[in-house]
């Protein structure tokens, strides 16, 4: 396999763009990192196909589908919805391209298609994973304590807690922070050291505000959507322990990447597919829940991306 162009094709969000990038990364270097608006009635239908949907994500984007000498070079790799419908267009058009996610549609509008083990789609050129795709490996983490090396002088076993945002399941109420902060409280009491806190764009005002004000005389620091410096990449590297809510694969996985215990809240009451997801990672003895806080256990780090960059690699060639 020559080396390709590479375009990122995805909606923006953090978690697809992440993604997205990380393959782009692995397969070859620098990509252009499109970020789709896409018109309507297009963006309410992708990735199925309407008249005109050629002209769904602009003009630029539209040219770009009759210049056959930038398509036979072009490895498309998108993820999300809106972007299945951008690389299913470019597929047709000739580029290679793979598409991560569940695209809803049946798998052959793409080269590859790579979607978590949870969503349980199947065909000849699906690549299942477990869990979401990320960077999150033994060199990025070494190059994490680098750059974020002051964190690394906080006081340990450092407690890394990671708040997304609340599903139907596992709804991060009131009573769920009380049990949460309660049982991490007691180890922090219990074993010292220091309560590193990182909030998402998902997590509730109050949920935010009541962590912020949560043990004020531990060590470390707390960080939320809308603060400046994320230092998140330097906590994961860092971290002695991880605690992390359930809802969201994206931050499980990276969690799972690294070298230290990880527990899931509310682990055993989540359903449907973060359910099936969370059940693999606890029959695979990667994450325990909150109430086996006090455990150590032999880690094996849960990192997919070689093998995905493998696999990928031996079906563009083909």
């Amino acid at each position: 396999m020559t080396k390709p162009i590479i375009w990122t094709l995805t909606d923006g969000h953090a978690g697809n763009l992440r993604q997205a990038q990380a393959l782009a990364s692995a397969l070859g270097g620098a990509a252009r990192d499109w970020h789709l608006e896409t018109a309507a009635p297009w963006r309410w239908v992708a990735p199925r196909m309407l008249p005109g949907s050629a002209g769904a994500f602009g003009e630029e984007f539209k040219l770009s589908l009759d210049a056959p000498s930038l398509l036979s070079s072009l490895l498309a790799i998108g993820c999300g919805r809106q972007s299945a419908l951008a690389t299913r267009l470019l597929h047709d058009a000739g580029a290679r391209t793979i598409q991560i996610l569940d695209p809803r549609i049946d798998s052959h509008h793409w080269d590859v298609v790579v979607v978590p083990a949870h969503d349980r789609v199947h065909g000849d050129n699906v690549i299942s994973i477990c869990g979401s795709l990320h960077a999150v490996d033994t060199a990025w983490l070494a190059s994490a304590q680098q750059a974020y090396s002051w964190i690394g002088n906080l006081p340990e076993p450092r407690t890394l807690l990671l708040l997304g945002g609340p599903l139907r399941s596992a709804p991060l109420n009131k009573r769920w922070w009380r049990a949460t902060a309660a049982l991490i409280g007691n180890a922090i009491q219990r074993d010292g050291g220091s309560l590193l806190i990182s909030g998402s764009r998902r997590t509730p005002v109050w949920l935010m505000q009541a962590a912020r004000a949560w043990l004020p005389q531990a060590p470390g620091l707390r960080w939320f959507d809308g603060d400046p410096a994320n230092p998140y990449p330097g906590l994961l590297a860092w971290a002695d322990r991880i605690v992390v809510t359930a809802d969201s694969v994206n931050m499980i996985s990276e969690a799972c990447a690294t070298t230290v215990p990880v527990h899931v809240t509310a682990a055993g009451s989540v359903q449907g597919r973060h359910g099936r997801f969370l059940g693999a990672l606890l029959e695979r003895g990667r994450v325990r829940t909150l109430q086996d806080l006090d455990a150590s256990w032999p880690i094996v780090p849960l990192t997919e991306r070689t093998r995905v960059v493998a696999a990928v690699r031996s079906r563009l060639t083909r």
